[in-house]
């Protein structure tokens, strides 16, 4: 499906009646020949974005997949990167990839609702795997992505803007959202993943409660909307404080 390369129809019905991680672990080996990994475009918009923000020296990529992100790390940041996923077949093909030039690189096998990683990282990024939690489960993540973050530490991913309820996109989000939520209602173990589930308005609250401070810079190379508005933007979260007692 969607190249010669790629995942067949029923090899994707297999892994969507699995577990995340399991269905992870099936698809990793033509997961970079499928749709799901980020477009080049993307990273190199954000690796652009992210140059003028830094220097930064340690970097995470949280969910890495088959590390995609790890080049745009390497380019912004001057000293180790880590990968980190739970998918061990996501990993795997990781290790395999040509390594980008110049930091060392380590992987980690590792929950991001868990992490079992230290305040040692100066610049946190993701790609495409926030449809894989709930929007209960956002406090946690960003408490732990603020816990591995240093003092001024940087989290930042990118956002596109969502589809207006006018276009086909929209719709077709919605559907797939129902989809997997009759699925997971009568089918275990639950795959999460959700287009829809992860507003950017609760993120920025979130955040703040989190003890980011939040900013939002365009990534111009997407364009704008009708109304002006641009289609994708970063979002960069510096650790600022130390979050709420519970």
């Amino acid at each position: 499906m969607f190249s010669p390369e790629g995942p067949s129809l029923r090899e994707l019905a297999v892994q969507a009646l699995s577990s995340v991680e399991r269905g992870y672990d099936l698809l990793a080996p033509k997961f970079d020949h499928s749709p799901f990994r980020t477009p080049d475009s993307v990273l190199e918009a954000v690796a652009k974005a992210l140059t003028p923000l830094g220097p930064f020296e340690a970097g995470l990529d949280l969910c890495c997949g088959t590390g995609a992100g790890l080049d745009v790390l390497a380019q912004v940041c001057g000293g180790r990167v880590t990968g980190v996923d739970f998918s061990a077949g996501m990993l795997d093909v990781a290790r395999r990839l040509p390594l980008p030039d110049g930091p060392d690189v380590t992987w980690v096998q590792a929950d991001a609702r868990a992490l079992p990683l230290g305040p040692a990282f100066d610049l946190v990024v993701s790609f495409g795997a926030f449809g894989h939690f709930l929007p209960r489960e956002l406090p946690g993540l960003l408490g732990q992505v603020h816990s591995v973050l240093r003092p001024g530490g940087t989290f930042a991913f990118p956002v596109l803007a969502p589809p207006r309820p006018t276009g086909l996109g929209f719709w077709m989000l919605l559907g797939f959202d129902a989809v997997m939520r009759v699925r997971n209602a009568l089918w275990r173990p639950p795959f999460v993943m959700y287009y829809r589930a992860f507003r950017l308005g609760d993120v920025l609250r979130e955040s703040a409660r989190a003890g980011f401070a939040t900013d939002l810079y365009e990534l111009p190379e997407f364009g704008e909307r009708d109304d002006g508005s641009p289609r994708a933007r970063l979002v960069v979260a510096r650790k600022v404080t130390s979050p709420p007692a519970p």
